[in-house]
């Protein structure tokens, strides 16, 4: 198999500034509306929430990327598909990952862009979520970053004195898994639900060790996390161990821990 040619570094420095100039366009567009809660609420047939503010957010950066990257294709949650459908670049975007905290009044929520390479995976993802005053961003090769910081995932190596995050679902429940993940926060010395994007970003970070997300998740969900995990030194796989942002299952850990959530949750 002949070798990839390396990234070339400052390609991913021009693509992550990008990125970060597009996320304190959705903070200045999405933020407003949280804080006033001065938008509409529908329902999309999954039963999930939506507003105009997901769906302007997302045209906003779309139509960004169109004029600024021309020859890349974009994929977001409201709009699908949109750019050059055939690049093997593709932007994957969600304007507000954690629409139901959103609408809620709960602040855990944020914009999540992300640029892939049909060949490199995932180049550069930022995670913003301005009702926190938190940002998560990485470039591959160039380390995660966590408010300006660099981070880097924890040195647990045992379950028992984990702090892990379950994201419950009926999912769950379909595969057949539900008692499993009972089992593993039974395991843990610690057990929360987080949810969503931060869930990832504190295993990033090294505050939590293993993060473990509801069945379901889609691309646009994870593919912005992947790389900010990865490049703190994590590992982020889908519940078999297979590293990928494109099934529905995603499990985000500091890597020591990775291997007996896998053989928990996987199929036997």
């Amino acid at each position: 198999m002949t070798a990839l040619p390396d990234l070339d570094p400052a390609l991913v420095t021009a693509e992550l500034d990008l990125a970060l100039e597009l996320a304190d366009e959705c903070d200045a567009l999405t933020l407003p509306v949280y804080e006033h809660r001065s938008f509409t609420l529908d329902w999309k047939q999954n039963r999930t929430e939506v507003t105009e503010a997901d769906r302007g957010a997302e045209r906003m950066v779309a139509d960004r990327l169109v004029r600024a990257r021309p020859h890349h294709g974009v994929f977001g949650e409201e709009h699908g598909l949109t750019g050059d459908v055939h690049s093997p670049w593709r932007w994957v975007i969600d304007p507000i990952d954690g629409t139901s905290g959103f609408v809620r009044g709960i602040p855990v929520w944020a914009t999540l862009l992300a640029l892939t390479h049909v060949d490199h995976g995932v180049i550069v993802g930022v995670v913003s979520a301005p009702a926190m005053n938190r940002r998560w961003w990485a470039g591959r090769g160039s380390g995660a970053f966590a408010d300006g910081r660099p981070c880097q995932v924890s040195t647990t190596d045992r379950l028992a004195d984990a702090q892990v995050s379950i994201t419950f679902s009926e999912g769950w429940d379909e595969l057949g898994r539900t008692h499993q993940l009972v089992e593993l926060i039974q395991g843990a010395r610690r057990a929360r639900g987080f949810g969503d994007f931060w869930q990832h970003t504190l295993v990033a970070e090294g505050a939590i060790d293993l993060a473990v997300d509801a069945v379901g998740v889609a691309p646009y969900d994870l593919a912005a996390v992947r790389v900010v995990v990865e490049e703190a030194g994590g590992r982020f796989t889908d519940r078999h161990g297979e590293p990928t942002h494109e099934h529905d299952t995603a499990i985000s850990s500091n890597g020591l821990l990775h291997d007996e959530a896998v053989s928990r949750l996987g199929d036997r």
